[in-house]
């Protein structure tokens, strides 16, 4: 049982350099009507399209961001089309984890020789803006490291996609960038991707959670968070543990069909202006916990710089380590099928990921997962 950062060795050349996450890319089963949510609900905008109209006879994608946050929300336009065949079998979730790099070609050599599996050979996309490079692998289940290298481009998103301004957007919700993306593997699996993580991308296992500390009285799972040499991209993964009843990661393993992104991490200044907008704005979060949770609040976590009213009003989570505390909150599954979902986080100093938050958290889930009949 680990629970402190693994220390970094500065003297470790790394082979993989990634200066962050550069998009995520989700398949859906209707793009135009997912854009739809995600900029009413969510705050985003849409800057750049894809899709017949560009020559792309396949699909149509919409690209949408907020602060540093790219989604391309992706639908195929026959069904005939692997997209659909994704779609599918897990609904619609998360097909690309893309990761901005200085060099896609060789990012790719780097990884295909150490044993990772192509998904894409490198490619040079063109346009009147420069050009964009990149080069994909296959991670745990279906989904997709795209390394992306957009030094030489100025263009809204890259070659085949063009500039969208106008139109319908609304305000923004204050969420800034991705914090981390969270992947869910099979029994007895997660030690084989840390493995793979560390071997194939050097990465580093910097924090480990057990059954002993993520557990409540129904159920259990073990988690290890993945993180690349500088610290920009972080990847927790879990598996299931045994438990009474069934956990979150099995009931999300059992819907989405396999091996996949559990949740999005994302970042803001000031999560209790972001959560109160997005509420407003109809997105359904984790119910609340006790009322206890808040009136022990500051014997656990020490002073802090919010009125504890609020975070009760919210349903807000507060947790902290030697380095400071954090605030975070869960949605509820944004689609129909009980798989992904979205983190809203603030980060007052602290780097470790809620884990005096999981006991509450767990059972909030399962609160919602009796309500669907799956625990």
């Amino acid at each position: 049982m680990q629970t402190s950062f693994v220390e970094k060795d500065p003297e470790t050349k790394d082979f993989l350099p990634l200066n962050g996450t550069d998009h995520v890319e989700f398949y859906v089963g209707n793009a135009k009507q997912s854009a739809h949510f995600y900029k009413t609900a969510f705050g985003f905008k849409t800057v750049a399209y894809a899709g017949p109209e560009t020559g792309l006879r396949d699909r149509a994608s919409y690209v949408l961001q907020q602060g540093k946050i790219r989604l391309i929300l992706t639908s195929p336009l026959k069904s005939d089309s692997p997209i659909m065949d994704h779609i599918k079998t897990h609904g619609d979730g998360v097909k690309i984890l893309a990761l901005w790099v200085d060099d896609a070609y060789k990012s790719y050599e780097e990884t295909i020789k150490r044993g990772a599996k192509s998904y894409q050979e490198p490619q040079t996309l063109t346009d009147d803006f420069g050009e964009v490079r990149t080069a994909g692998i296959y991670t745990y289940g279906e989904t997709v490291h795209l390394f992306v290298e957009r030094k030489n481009y100025n263009g809204a998103f890259m070659p085949g996609y063009i500039a969208v301004e106008g139109g319908y957007e609304p305000e923004s919700t204050g969420l800034l960038y991705i914090d981390h993306c969270v992947g869910n593997v099979g029994w007895n699996r997660m030690n084989e991707a840390v493995q793979w993580y560390e071997d194939i991308m050097g990465f580093k296992n910097i924090l480990s959670f057990d059954d002993k500390q993520i557990n409540t009285e129904y159920s259990a799972l073990m988690s290890k968070v993945m993180s690349n040499k500088n610290g920009y991209v972080k990847f927790p993964i879990n598996e299931p543990a045994e438990g009474k009843k069934k956990s979150q990661i099995e009931e999300y393993l059992e819907f989405y069909e396999g091996e996949g992104v559990q949740h999005i991490a994302v970042a803001t200044h000031d999560i209790i202006s972001t959560v109160r907008e997005m509420k407003k704005r109809g997105v359904e979060f984790l119910s609340a916990p006790p009322r206890a949770y808040y009136e022990t609040l500051l014997q656990r976590v020490g002073k802090i710089d919010e009125d504890i009213a609020p975070l009760q009003e919210l349903g807000i989570l507060v947790d902290h380590d030697e380095e400071g505390y954090l605030l975070q909150i869960f949605t509820k599954p944004v689609q129909d099928r009980p798989t992904l979902f979205f983190e809203i986080i603030q980060r007052k100093g602290a780097q470790s990921f809620g884990a005096g938050n999981f006991k509450a958290l767990f059972e909030s889930l399962e609160r919602e997962q009796e309500l669907r009949g799956n625990l």
